[in-house]
């Protein structure tokens, strides 16, 4: 009888523990892999890099001046812009994401946490989002701010980097799945005074900022 009994609890201890390697097996393939998660980042950075690239010949000149825009998904003329506009337009066409829309209604509610370089007091839909500064606020505040480096191999394809120019002027770029010439640097694509172009000037200007922002 006692020998019965040990058989029995024996066999429900095993039943139980094959159950829970079953649910622990399923789970586990269930859940997406590190590697499925850098997959879908690589993926999605080229998506941003093939909407910048698009730009390419498109929008032709620079240009800076104010203009009212509509919102959401405001935008000048295709064939102009500033360094800003390549970023907005590349997350729209990429992602369907709209800076415009989401740096207004965060600088809407923390007006406190963005620059005031130009004396602003209140927000504006027309051009708070095609300020460099204020991208640099609106990233930073999305978590998506990475070190600045020497090393041209820690900007990935899709990464934005601002520069200073002329010791004064904040500019943006899309970092490149592409490299330079001697292959040591990703090329990166901006509209530098000359509509969107795709070029070696990862380093061209001191680089004020890192980020990876992939909605």
């Amino acid at each position: 009888m006692v020998w019965r009994m040990v058989v029995q609890r024996t066999s429900i201890v095993l039943a139980v523990a094959f159950s829970l390697a079953g649910l622990l097996a399923a789970d586990v393939g269930a859940m997406p892999t590190q590697g499925g998660h850098r997959q879908s980042s690589t993926v999605r950075a080229a998506s941003l890099v093939s909407a910048a690239r698009a730009q390419i010949g498109v929008t032709r000149f620079y240009d800076g001046a104010y203009a009212k825009l509509s919102y959401p998904n405001g935008d000048v003329a295709q064939e102009r812009g500033v360094c800003t506009d390549v970023v907005i337009r590349a997350y729209r066409k990429a992602f369907g994401y709209d800076l415009q829309k989401a740096v207004h209604q965060d600088m809407a509610s923390h007006f406190s946490a963005y620059p005031k370089f130009w004396g602003s007091k209140a927000v504006d839909a027309n051009i708070d989002h095609r300020r460099v500064p204020n991208l640099q606020a609106f990233f930073s505040r999305r978590h998506a701010r990475l070190e600045v480096s020497d090393a041209p191999d820690a900007y990935l394809p899709g990464d934005l980097v601002t520069q200073m120019v002329s010791g004064r002027l904040p500019h943006i770029v899309i970092v490149s799945d592409r490299r330079s010439a001697d292959g040591r640097r990703p090329l990166i694509i901006h509209n530098i005074g000359a509509g969107a172009k795709e070029e070696d000037g990862l380093f061209g200007h001191p680089i004020t900022g890192h980020y990876r922002y992939l909605p």
